[in-house]
């Protein structure tokens, strides 16, 4: 993916995140997930049922990678199974921390394949995904 295409990408994440909002319906399960060095502090709300994410939203407020990392995210794990998107998270951890992955499940997270570049940014791009696993760890 080239530079351009790869901060064009972020930014429209950024600017107009997907799937940002308040959410008060307690059949979803909620996760908190925080940068303690800088601003970065998301609440991810996941709903489930029968194995497949129905649905997921997010809020807080966030550097431009962490809430692009997270919208992205989570336009890609509504409607998979819980193994599909753990499938996709490990996949882009491995990407973040120059591990070998599956290039072709990523789609616009392709984003952040050069993110490790910066280390202090990877902490960025990886933290909505761990509040996503802390949810998912719960759905054994």
């Amino acid at each position: 993916m080239d530079e351009f295409l790869r901060r064009e990408i972020i930014m429209d994440h950024y600017q107009n995140p997907r799937h940002k909002k308040e959410c008060n319906d307690e059949s979803y399960q909620k996760a908190n997930t925080n940068n303690a060095s800088c601003i970065d502090n998301l609440d991810i709300y996941v709903k489930t049922k029968d194995n497949v994410i129905e649905d997921i939203c997010f809020n807080g407020e966030a550097c431009a990678i962490s809430t692009s990392s997270c919208s992205i995210m989570i336009s890609n794990l509504i409607g998979r199974t819980i193994e599909e998107a753990k499938e996709f998270i490990d996949n882009f951890e491995n990407m973040v921390n120059e591990k070998n992955y599956k290039e072709e499940i990523l789609n616009e997270a392709l984003a952040f394949n050069e993110v490790y570049k910066q280390n202090n940014r990877k902490n960025c791009a990886l933290l909505p995904y761990q509040g996503i696993k802390k949810i998912l760890e719960q759905q054994k």
